[in-house]
């Protein structure tokens, strides 16, 4: 298991093929697991951090309905804590286009790589300094979440 916060400071970081390095908003851990089993773990972690998963894509058949083919199994979660959304909509509405908060389960080089834009970076971007107490509490159990899907 290899964790980063993007760029990488150590050469197991990020993606195999290096796509990742200049991204500081993207979180990574590669397991071992399979895809399959990364996230069957994402979703039993997800609930016991009391989080609750909303939706499931799987992008791999997604494409293959719209007769696009691609090789790589990839799923992406949208996961949210109701109370934590409720506060930050509260302060900025704008917020809910960054909303829900995203986690990929993909294959790339033979890895399986789980995957998130952190929330302190996301809603950094709307400017409205009280949401940083939120972002950063959001972010330390997406972070949790993962590490506890990967381990």
């Amino acid at each position: 298991m290899t964790m980063c916060i993007l760029p990488p400071l150590d050469p197991k970081c990020g993606s195999p093929t290096g796509r990742h390095e200049r991204i500081p908003m993207l979180f990574t851990l590669s397991t071992d697991k399979t895809v399959t089993a990364a996230a069957a773990a994402l979703q039993a972690a997800v609930q016991a951090n009391h989080f609750g998963v909303m939706q499931v894509h799987n992008l791999t058949e997604t494409m293959a309905k719209k007769g696009v083919e691609f090789a790589h199994e990839c799923l992406i979660f949208e996961v949210c804590q109701p109370q934590q959304a409720k506060k930050v909509l509260e302060q900025n509405m704008g917020v809910s286009t960054a909303l829900p908060c995203r986690i990929s389960v993909y294959e790339e080089g033979g890895k399986t790589i789980l995957a998130t834009l952190k929330p302190t970076a996301l809603l950094g971007i709307f400017n409205v300094p009280e949401l940083a107490q939120v972002a950063q509490e959001v972010e330390k159990t997406i972070l949790k979440i993962i590490s506890e899907a990967a381990g």
